[in-house]
């Protein structure tokens, strides 16, 4: 039953660049998603100023069910974000979301990837190991809420 879900989900499911106009999709997920949610006034920076920045939304019926972010800088893609509402979870959003990020990062010539998660986060790394991600690091105490340390993970590209 559940892959059959999943595969609804994911054959239903649309991935394409995010716009200034989503931004308050945007903010619903990152309050759902995180105890301490990106601003809209960052979020907002990200889609209309950063230029390093690149995002992207999966739609389900026209409704926005999750979004992920990185930064290009010279040839290295940095994901900054990546979430999905609740409800949503385990039906191949967070993949699907991962892979578009990953396809745009070799488009423009990226050699390779990373990212920051949380230790405890275990779902999260299953699903960067999954799409080719590995640890590599930590960075102590990068969480503000909690101090929680953070997983440094890196994927080759090319």
């Amino acid at each position: 039953m559940e892959n059959i879900r999943n595969k609804a989900v994911a054959s239903s499911m649309k991935i394409r660049r995010a716009t200034f106009d989503d931004l308050d999709s945007l903010v619903e997920i990152e309050i759902d998603a995180f105890s301490t949610p990106w601003s809209q006034a960052a979020l907002g920076v990200e889609l209309s100023v950063n230029d390093t920045a690149r995002y992207f939304v999966a739609e389900k019926d026209g409704k926005i069910i999750g979004y992920g972010g990185m930064w290009v800088i010279i040839d290295e893609a940095h994901i900054t974000n990546l979430a999905v509402l609740t409800e949503y979870r385990g039906q191949g959003v967070g993949q699907a979301l991962v892979d578009a990020l990953k396809d745009q990062a070799r488009e423009e010539n990226c050699r390779a990837a990373t990212l920051e998660g949380r230790l405890s986060n275990l779902i999260a790394r299953r699903l960067y190991e999954k799409s080719g991600f590995a640890p590599v690091g930590i960075r102590p105490r990068y969480y503000s809420d909690n101090n929680e340390d953070a997983l440094i993970m890196w994927c080759m590209l090319k």
